[in-house]
């Protein structure tokens, strides 16, 4: 089992000194509901600190009104109407889909495992998604959360980013029994996935398995603080930052490390006692730190 090694932060996408305006990046972040209008909020602190252009979206009515308030926190995005999605798709060098997005709409909607009904938000968050991925299957994609949870796994772009965690990964792939406790025994059935819809998964846990048809790695650190809601947000958010200007395991293994590396930081400071945001603004700061050490060495 190959671990991965934080040497290859090195190998990650640097602007140029005379580089200019949108040379260094260009993504769109799809995704936020009525229930969930922060998490996109998440992925975009984290994105518009790294690429030179963050354009955000979504299908729900109400997002446009909270975009305003999400500009109080983070002013370097551009609200895109949602019927203009696909001249910013095709303008961008990767898109994020289904931070925010709804699997349902209410929790009084029998939504278990063996009896999901695909209510109204359910819906909404398929058909957007199916009608993007297979609008846009050139394009660089990172595929997460609501959206993750309610495709078909054939509805896969080649190459594309997909980051579940264990439940998940079992709905997608309508997993006959459950994955293993540990992480590491995890890695043939991951792999065998990764290979067969050729993708990129990232298996999100303690302990993360970064697997695409050719290789995996498995990333430790990290500690419980990682546990809060909305940390699965800004690691979406690091990740397809990277794959803007970065070949996707490189993106998806950097991004699942660097959460980690950040939450450990914070950790020295502070314990356990830390959120989804503090996360989203240490990652800039570790990244640095760690890019300014491996660079060094070479």
């Amino acid at each position: 089992m190959t671990h991965f090694d934080p040497k290859t932060l090195s190998d990650l996408y640097y602007p140029k000194t005379n580089s200019n305006g949108e040379e260094n990046g260009q993504l769109t972040i799809i995704g936020g509901s009525s229930l969930f209008h922060g998490a996109p909020l998440l992925s975009l602190k984290v994105a518009s600190r790294i690429d030179d252009m963050v354009f955000f979206s979504s299908p729900e009515p109400s997002l446009e009104k909270v975009a305003d308030y999400i500009k109080s926190e983070v002013s370097t995005f551009i609200w895109v109407p949602f019927e203009e999605i696909s001249l910013y798709i095709e303008k961008s060098d990767a898109v994020l889909i289904g931070p925010g997005f709804m699997r349902f709409r209410s929790e009084s909607t029998p939504h278990n495992d063996l009896r999901h009904i695909c209510d109204d938000a359910c819906v909404l968050t398929r058909n957007v998604t199916q009608q993007l991925l297979k609008q846009f299957p050139h394009k660089k994609w990172v595929i997460d959360a609501g959206s993750l949870q309610t495709i078909e796994p054939e509805w896969i772009p080649e190459g594309a980013i997909i980051t579940p965690n264990r439940k998940e990964f079992e709905l997608l792939f309508k997993l006959s029994s459950p994955l293993a406790q540990e992480m590491e025994d995890n890695i043939d059935v991951v792999a065998k996935y990764a290979l067969k819809y050729k993708c990129i998964i990232v298996l999100k846990g303690a302990q993360t398995i970064v697997a695409s048809p050719e290789r995996a790695v498995l990333i430790e650190g990290g500690n419980p603080g990682l546990t809060k809601g909305g940390t699965g947000d800004t690691q979406a958010g690091i990740t397809v930052a990277l794959l803007a200007k970065n070949e996707p395991f490189l993106a998806a293994a950097s991004g699942a490390y660097l959460i980690k590396a950040a939450a450990d930081e914070l950790f020295e400071e502070q314990d356990v006692y830390f959120s989804a945001d503090d996360v989203a603004m240490q990652i800039p700061h570790t990244l640095a730190k760690l890019l300014a050490k491996y660079r060094n060495l070479h």
